[in-house]
């Protein structure tokens, strides 16, 4: 009997994003191949779906994938989270994040293309506005400050070019904050709320970088990953969107939300600002909200509270 299912690759389906992506597609019945080297993401991530048939996994660098490769057969959907991420070490090691960004982005582009998939969706960064007014739409001036907001702006450039040239429908999603279960939590530029959840695990203050009244804009993981569903099946590509909730709050308004929400009540210490640390950052979704029909489903508070609790029962985290 023929088997009707549609397939979709992930890459970097063992990270903290592509595993939520994973848990979304197996729930629609997709058939879901995974791409990770492991480097960042974790397989503990993605464990609860080792014995569905419909799962595939390999441990394998995007950079290495050949395109006639087995995950590419009757493949229906790209969506590439795959990369490595951080401003600061990006400085550091600038040859490391061109080369996983982009030359890792092109490998995938040219499988796609390949393989003729109906759409090719990538994960970009709104680090690419640099300092930015706000809110900030996608018409918005782009200035790359660092290798790794470079970086992954080219990538999105390379999606784009692949269009135009080739006929690979591509979507590109600049994510501004997203958090949720299976967020990292080490690092100094860790996601807020895993590096507060894995202080308050080890009985340590909350650290607040600046005066905590500088705002971002917060998406919980499941919204940002339908919101990677939705724009793999509308019917219009070679689209940029903005993905935020176009209601930042402030880091003190984190700890308090934390607080009112878990009856913990937390110390925490100031540490020295960052240089060019926007004091507001946060997005104007309106295109995603109107082409794509997606708006953010969870509120804050519950949010908190579900990744409180995920944090609780894995202490260890995503590291």
């Amino acid at each position: 009997m023929r088997n009707n299912k549609k397939v979709a690759i992930i890459t970097g389906g063992a990270g903290f994003i592509g595993s939520h992506m994973v848990d979304l597609l197996l729930k629609k019945k997709y058939i879901v191949n995974v791409f990770d080297n492991l480097s960042g993401g974790r397989l503990e991530n993605l464990k609860h779906h080792f014995k569905n048939k419909y799962f595939n996994f390999e441990k394998k660098d995007i950079c290495k994938v050949n395109y006639n490769h087995k995950f590419f057969f009757k493949c229906d959907y790209v969506f590439h989270f795959a990369g490595v991420g951080d401003i600061v070490p990006s400085i550091e090691d600038p040859i490391k994040y061109l080369n996983a960004n982009i030359l890792g982005t092109a490998k995938m582009l040219y499988a796609a293309k390949k393989a003729s998939v109906k759409k090719f969706i990538y994960a970009a960064s709104s680090s690419c506005y640099g300092l930015a007014k706000t809110p900030t739409p996608e018409k918005h001036k782009i200035n790359p400050l660092y290798p790794y907001a470079m970086s992954k702006y080219l990538g999105e450039k390379l999606c784009f070019h692949w269009q135009n040239l080739y006929g690979l429908p591509v979507n590109s999603i600049r994510i501004f904050n997203a958090y949720g279960p299976r967020v990292k939590t080490t690092g100094v530029y860790g996601a807020v709320f895993g590096v507060f959840f894995k202080q308050k695990l080890e009985n340590k203050p909350f650290t607040i970088v600046g005066n905590g009244t500088q705002k971002r804009d917060f998406t919980y993981v499941t919204d940002v990953v339908e919101a990677f569903y939705k724009a793999s099946q509308t019917k219009i590509s070679g689209q940029v969107f903005n993905l935020g909730t176009g209601k930042p709050v402030s880091v003190l308004e984190i700890v308090n939300k934390f607080v009112d929400v878990t009856g913990i009540e937390i110390p925490f210490k100031f540490s020295e600002r960052r240089e060019g640390d926007l004091p507001e950052f946060w997005a104007d979704a309106t295109k995603a909200n109107k082409i794509l029909e997606w708006s953010c489903k969870r509120n804050l508070s519950e949010m908190i509270e579900d990744t409180w609790r995920w944090q609780s029962q894995n202490p260890n985290g995503y590291n």
